[in-house]
Order: C-alpha cells, then structure tokens, then sequence
C-alpha cells in the first residue's frame, strides 16, 4: 500500500473541489476562490503528469515541478495549501472548508509516505509511471 497514491488522488479530487466550489463561492469568498484557482492549476501541474505532453512549459517550470517528486515536499505543500484554504472561514463559513479538508487529508497521506519512506509513485490513469516499478 502506496500511500502517495492515495495522496495523487486526494490531490485530484481537491482539484476538482477546489474549481467546482470556487465557482459556487464566488460570490461569497471572491479572494479566497480565486486563491483556490491558482491552487488548482497548480496542483494539476503537480499532480497530472499527462498535462506535460500537451502543454509547453519552459524548463525552469518543468525543473520546479520535479522538485515536487519528493514525498516530503509534497507533503508541505499540500499542508500550506490547506491552512489557506481554512483561512477562508475566517471570513465565514464557506463551501472552500471541504477544500481544505480533502487537502490536509492529501497532506497527512504524503506525510505517511515520506514516513515510510516509500518511493514516490502515480497512476498510470494520469500519465504517470504506475506502481508496478514500485515494489
């Protein structure tokens, strides 16, 4: 058990979270859904390695998303992100606090992996390596 194949697919349900309930707070949390954009787009260079093979990206871009292939890194990230997006219910409850759930849940599952110390892996549904090299 991969523990940072479940945080890969935390990490695509966020993205998902984070656009969806963007939009749906926008009205509401006009700051903090914006953030929650950027986060995505983001995470979705991080996360979706099939985003590479159709997207130009300089190899300033592609030597900073490799410095994420590390648990560790993911694992801090993932947790900034997270205290971000629990700041918005400062400003009152908000639909972006299920964003901020799914994504310390990411956070704790890297962290677990790091832990372990089990070498990084990602879904071949995404464009990543698999976990067959793994083991």
């Amino acid at each position: 058990m991969n523990f940072s194949l479940y945080g890969q697919w935390l990490g695509v349900a966020s993205i998902i979270l984070l656009i969806a309930l963007g939009i749906v707070g926008f009205l509401g949390h006009v700051v903090f859904s914006i953030v929650g954009w950027v986060i995505a787009l983001i995470l979705i260079f991080v996360e979706i390695p099939f985003c590479f093979k159709f997207c130009p990206t300089s190899p300033k871009f592609d030597s900073f998303i490799a410095y994420f292939e590390n648990a560790w890194f993911r694992a801090i990230l993932y947790l900034v992100f997270a205290v971000v997006m629990f700041l918005s219910n400062l400003m009152g409850a908000s639909p972006l606090i299920a964003c901020a759930v799914v994504l310390l849940l990411g956070a704790i599952s890297y962290g677990i992996a790091a832990l372990k110390g089990q070498s990084f892996a990602s879904s071949r549904i995404l464009g990543g390596t698999g976990v067959d090299n793994v083991v």
